[in-house]
């Protein structure tokens, strides 16, 4: 396979499965080990295109950042609220994310660990759509503090490959209270700082592959992979929210237990 075609292919995966609650780089690293693609060479790629994913967001939602920019500038208690809850969500993973970063970086390498999460997280989303009761909080800039705490030690589940940074952030939020619409949106804005954090974190440890030029693949196929994982996930962001506001996650725990037990199966007969 070509490397641009398998730029178009892993931008596709990215766009679709970022805000998904199936976890996207549990998929990148499945999709890496069963193609038999170079973990090595396409390592900064996948980190790159991530931005990508990043910007959909932003541009999708840049009426709600507008709408809180002006706040802000105003003294807006919503607003100053809004930006608080995303900080303090955020700040878990800043924390433990640096303290515990070689041995996440250790499970990235592990696809099987991948597999095993897709499935108990399946398992896990049924449990929590049958026992979680309706949301009464609506609204990221009305949430108390510390149920914006409660969610960002949830997110940080998602240091675990397979386990969904989306998921883990929707369902945690579900359970303390939280509709599913402003679950999943929180779990869109806290996205941003989170992966942009965790990009920056990459380039740096990256830098002088980059300025070598070893890095892996070329400029080309991480703007193609940037690209395509934009225009997926625009596609998918607004879908998502209007989906499971209706139907719930049970349609998605079951793709995870399918693909969970068919990658244990691969990986165990894998040479």
């Amino acid at each position: 396979m070509s490397l641009l075609l398998t730029a178009i292919l892993l931008g596709i995966v990215e766009g679709l499965t970022e805000f998904l609650p199936v976890s996207s780089t549990g998929h990148l690293i499945l999709a890496t080990k069963l193609f038999g693609y170079d973990d090595h060479q396409w390592a900064v790629f996948n980190i790159v295109i991530q931005l990508g994913a990043i910007l959909a967001v932003v541009v999708l939602y840049w009426r709600t950042f507008w709408a809180v920019g002006q706040g802000l500038l105003r003294g807006d208690k919503t607003a100053i609220r809004f930006v608080v809850n995303v900080l303090v969500a955020f700040l878990p993973a800043v924390v433990l994310g640096l303290i515990f970063k070689k041995k996440i970086d250790v499970l990235l390498e592990s696809p099987m660990v991948v597999a095993w999460a897709l499935l108990v997280g399946g398992v896990a989303i049924l449990a929590i759509e049958r026992v979680a009761k309706p949301g009464e909080y609506v609204g990221i800039g009305q949430l108390p503090i510390h149920k914006a705490l409660g969610v960002g030690f949830m997110q940080c589940l998602a240091m675990i490959p397979g386990v969904s940074r989306s998921g883990a952030t929707i369902m945690g939020a579900m359970c303390m209270g939280i509709n599913r619409s402003t679950a999943a949106e929180f779990s869109f804005f806290l996205a941003i700082p989170t992966m942009a954090g965790a990009t920056v974190l990459q380039l740096f440890s990256h830098r002088h592959e980059l300025a070598a030029g070893t890095a892996g693949v070329g400029m080309t196929e991480i703007a193609v992979g940037f690209v395509v994982a934009f225009v997926v996930a625009l596609a998918v962001i607004k879908g998502f929210v209007t989906y499971i506001s209706r139907h719930g996650f049970t349609p998605f725990a079951m793709y995870r237990i399918i693909a969970g037990v068919a990658a244990i199966y691969a990986l165990s007969h894998m040479g």
